[in-house]
């Protein structure tokens, strides 16, 4: 018996009582708040269970259970836990006295199969415009921050991007907790190792980014960025390493600039502000911006936002390059809406033409030009 599959059967043998809503393809994540309070989602809106766990200590065992398998420590010195269960699923753990009133475990469950542009276009998460042109922008290299908050969906949405990295790039992956799985067989997956449990020293998203700049990558993705590893990645985006992608939690383009920015300024480089701000400004090119809408449960980019570099005052100048409109609902209650051009045209609006892409264009020629044709500035 392997040790995958000896964890695979310890971990369903702790985690038992809750083996039903791990086993449930609906089920997006499980928040147990204590052993007898536990919630999940579900088409993007949270339900409390039945469910519980016989003891707070058969709780505990769960968890101590998945920190020794993983080759991590949690205790009172050391009170929260992030790991991953054999599927892939994502677990968060924090126990007292940090945890106030019981043990919270969270598992964001991992999806067996990689959603795609198309099935988010089907859940009208975006639209078939801005499809192709974020398909487009990831072919024309374009550096791009997904932003938004705590269950948006960005890392399922950073996942369907990169599919359309052509398959003959070498791709290196980084993130604390390996969670992305993409298509192309040129890929390098780092994952952040933490100190504790045999390791004497740990290796963080920073010191794994340092080391892929010297594993000759064609496209850099970072899964979140978080610290002081924002001042590698924007210094990479703008000394020969263009296509990045990466997620960010913000609530709209401009934070989003401005959280990459004091990111950066976490890390043991001085840096004046100015500097940094002038970096940033120079390396986003896009920010896609994805929120979950409590109405329905729906997650949607409400919109696509190009950086344009800074003004007379220093500050980020941005412009909506599509915008979601809502219409109303359906007459199942779900939220209708259609994320759609501006009517502005980004800066790079002839590259596709100049870098032989012209074909690629069906569905949004508005917003590209060939060289020597007017610029459109209308809103």
């Amino acid at each position: 018996m392997s040790r995958q599959a000896i964890f695979e059967a310890s971990v369903r043998y702790f985690l038992d009582p809750i083996i039903p809503l791990l086993d449930d393809d609906s089920v997006t994540e499980i928040m147990v708040n204590g052993h007898a309070d536990i919630y999940i989602e579900r088409r993007g809106k949270l339900e409390k269970t039945p469910l519980q766990f016989a003891t707070e200590d058969a709780l505990l065992s769960a968890v101590h259970n998945i920190a020794q398998w993983v080759g991590r420590e949690i205790s009172e010195e050391h009170p929260v836990l992030d790991a991953r269960l054999p599927n892939g699923s994502r677990v968060h753990a924090v126990i007292p006295p940090s945890a106030r009133t019981g043990i919270y475990l969270t598992i964001r469950k991992f999806s067996r199969e990689a959603m795609t542009l198309d099935q988010l276009i089907r859940l009208g998460t975006l639209s078939d415009q801005a499809c192709e042109f974020l398909e487009l922008a990831v072919l024309l290299k374009k550096n791009i921050l997904v932003s938004g908050g705590t269950g948006t969906g960005k890392t399922v949405l950073l996942g369907a991007l990169s599919r359309a990295i052509p398959a003959g790039e070498r791709i290196v992956v980084i993130e604390d907790t390996s969670e992305l799985r993409l298509m192309q067989k040129h890929t390098l997956y780092l994952e952040a190792r933490h100190a504790g449990h045999g390791a004497k020293t740990g290796l963080n998203v920073r010191q794994l980014f340092v080391n892929s700049l010297r594993m000759r990558p064609d496209r850099i993705i970072v899964g979140e960025v978080r610290g002081g590893e924002a001042l590698d990645l924007i210094q990479s985006m703008i000394s020969g390493h263009a296509g990045s992608i990466s997620t960010i939690h913000a609530n709209s383009a401009l934070d989003a600039m401005i959280r990459l920015e004091t990111l950066s300024l976490m890390s043991d480089v001085e840096l004046p502000v100015y500097v940094a701000r002038a970096q940033v400004a120079s390396a986003v090119d896009l920010v896609v911006q994805i929120d979950r809408f409590t109405e329905d449960g729906s997650r949607k980019i409400t919109r696509i936002t190009e950086g344009c570099g800074l003004d007379d005052k220093n500050q980020y100048v941005l412009r909506d390059l599509f915008r979601l409109q809502l219409r109303g609902k359906s007459r199942d209650g779900r939220l209708r809406g259609e994320l759609a051009p501006t009517g502005l045209q980004p800066s790079f609006a002839t590259e596709p033409f100049e870098q032989g892409m012209g074909d690629r264009v069906r569905l949004t020629g508005s917003l590209w030009r060939r060289g020597g044709e007017p610029h459109s500035e209308s809103s």
